[in-house]
């Protein structure tokens, strides 16, 4: 693979037969780093989501039966998420995700980091949904700009040297 083969913008495909989202990027980055990135909970505030929103994370254990919450800040309106962790390794994150302003919208999301050699990965990432209406909601909830620029601001990091290697974040390897 070459570099114009590169993913560099986020692919946010709905399958037609489940109620399924797949989304797929490549990174200048090693899985570990790509790993790290998504459970180091300094690091994930930093890049998710849109450029207009700032993170806070509310409670963060980013370990296989750990759980999650954070929430995103635009001015005066708050955004609050959560979720478990399922399984956390070198090469997979499995999660559950949940808005907490829609929290009978519970989606399964799995993420798994492609060593595309070169220093590239790629990350297949899907969402199941319980209903296709529930994916409709995410998918017209802006998700795609919140993706793209969330990732864009991730290769910032990654370009200044800000994601070390290593796939458990620092409160994961205290508890392991």
């Amino acid at each position: 693979m070459n570099a114009t083969d590169r993913l560099t913008t986020s692919t946010i495909e709905a399958d037609p037969d489940v109620p399924l989202i797949r989304i797929t990027r490549d990174f200048p980055a090693t899985p570990a780093q790509i790993v790290r990135a998504h459970t180091d909970p300094d690091l994930y505030a930093q890049w998710v989501g849109p450029k207009d929103l700032s993170t806070r994370i509310d409670h963060w254990d980013a370990r296989t039966g750990g759980s999650w919450a954070f929430t995103n800040i635009r001015g005066e309106e708050e955004y609050s998420f959560h979720g478990c962790f399922h399984e956390v390794s070198e090469n997979r994150i499995v999660q559950t995700f949940t808005f907490d302003g829609w929290p009978e919208g519970v989606s399964l999301e799995t993420m798994r980091f492609e060593d595309l050699g070169d220093g590239w990965t790629r990350m297949h990432s899907q969402s199941l949904t319980d209903s296709f209406e529930a994916r409709g909601q995410m998918l017209e909830s802006g998700m795609e700009v919140g993706i793209n620029e969330g990732y864009a601001k991730l290769d910032e990091l990654l370009e200044a040297g800000s994601v070390p290697a290593g796939a458990q974040s620092p409160a994961a390897e205290q508890t392991a």
